[in-house]
């Protein structure tokens, strides 16, 4: 079936819709991209989203308009990207629907919100939409995050290599796909900033003229101070073990003002501040590994993914922080790197459809495996007919003689 995957990351930059032909393979699904679009956000609309999630001052009014635009811009972007593939809207079976993350709390019990009403996505577009996918692990004692490393071994596990899938979004987080693995050997979490804190200085160096440290341009220019990249390692989150997930709660605009602050003290600013974040992230990653990864299996390949993976400069950084082992972009694995999370969330309501569990407790600490999602029937719902489906079984000796 075709199913459009929606994501809009912490770095609130827009909206990646991907169209996905989706099949079932052995216990899990396959995914083949046949299209992807990204759509923009407004630059008033990025600093209200970054606003809202920095803890601003947002009424309850504020907030459901918020949920209700980003819900049409959804709905946009789905209808865009059907037209660029030249295909009716009719012709997709469902919209996986991420939302936009405000905030996102695993401790004392567990709070999260993604905005973006999913009905508007099914009304406009007519097509059944799932939506709203961290929940439902959360109330199983899950961090409800990350959400996507099933996604990731379905799409990249290998034989006989062992794998780390890097999402560099805003915040990092990385699969761990020891070789031949199932869904059982599989460990993630969030690895701590990925393009967040970048993002944050580029912008209050320029007077919010710039978002983004382009092509990793400005770092490449500047010189690290590995003394403050190996401070701010001391963050206790780096060290705590997974299950882990983070946000702008802890690495929002108070890290970024002590981040300056002890950057100013030693007379690091511009171009070396921005190397010297960039390294952080770089840094963050690769003693994650050493921590978490090399100590469950063999570690032959990094794949980045993300935004960041269009940064060379943070590659490179983190190249250099792990000799030894490849590095490389999930293009070269067959799904371009910008569309992986994308389609990650289109596999994710695939899986909502056909009754898979599509967490992984071992990444989120849920008790249990569980359908993720909540269903918003479109025009199509009777077409889509929702439903578990079994494993096929193996065909007895009796029944391969007869065929």
């Amino acid at each position: 079936m075709r199913v459009i995957g929606l994501m809009s990351g912490t770095s609130a930059d827009g909206i990646d819709a991907a169209l996905v032909t989706v099949r079932r393979r052995g216990g899990g699904l396959d995914a083949r991209l046949e299209a992807f679009r990204h759509l923009a956000y407004t630059p008033e609309l990025r600093r209200r989203l970054l606003g809202a999630a920095d803890g601003g001052s947002l009424g309850a009014e504020d907030f459901a308009i918020l949920g209700r635009e980003i819900g049409e811009r959804q709905a946009a972007a789905v209808r865009g990207l059907c037209a660029k593939a030249a295909i009716p809207t009719s012709a997709v079976a469902l919209v996986g629907c991420h939302g936009h993350t405000l905030h996102h709390d695993p401790s004392g019990g567990g709070v999260t919100l993604q905005i973006g009403e999913a009905a508007v996505v099914a009304v406009r577009t007519g097509i059944t939409t799932v939506a709203d996918f961290r929940p439902a692990d959360v109330a199983a004692g899950g961090q409800g995050a990350p959400l996507v490393p099933a996604a990731h071994a379905w799409l990249f596990r290998h034989a006989k290599r062992g794998r780390a899938i890097q999402n560099l979004g805003g915040i990092g987080n990385v699969t761990y796909l020891p070789p031949g693995s199932g869904l059982d050997g599989v460990l993630a979490f969030d690895t701590g900033p990925g393009n967040m804190l970048i993002d944050a200085i580029v912008r209050r160096a320029t007077s919010g003229a710039r978002w983004f440290d382009a092509g990793g341009r400005g770092a490449a220019r500047g010189r690290v101070d590995e003394e403050l990249v190996q401070r701010w390692l001391r963050h206790p989150y780096f060290r705590r073990r997974p299950p882990k997930s983070t946000g702008r709660e802890l690495f929002g605009t108070r890290w970024v003002d002590a981040m300056i602050t002890d950057a100013t003290r030693r007379r690091v600013k511009g171009d070396d501040l921005l190397a010297t974040a960039t390294a952080l992230t770089a840094a963050s990653c690769a003693d994650a590994y050493r921590r978490f990864l090399v100590t469950r299996g063999r570690l032959d390949e990094v794949w980045a993914c993300g935004g960041g993976s269009a940064n060379p400069t943070l590659l490179a950084m983190l190249r250099a922080r792990l000799p030894g082992i490849a590095v490389g972009v999930c293009d070269d694995l067959g799904t371009p790197s910008r569309a992986v999370e994308a389609v990650a969330f289109a596999l994710l309501a695939a899986a909502t459809a056909c009754g898979l569990p599509a967490n992984v407790p071992a990444a989120t600490g849920a008790v249990r495996p569980l359908v993720l999602g909540k269903v918003v029937p479109g025009a199509n719902y009777d077409r889509v007919r929702l439903r578990a489906v079994r494993p096929s079984r193996p065909k007895s000796r009796a029944s391969e003689r007869r065929a």
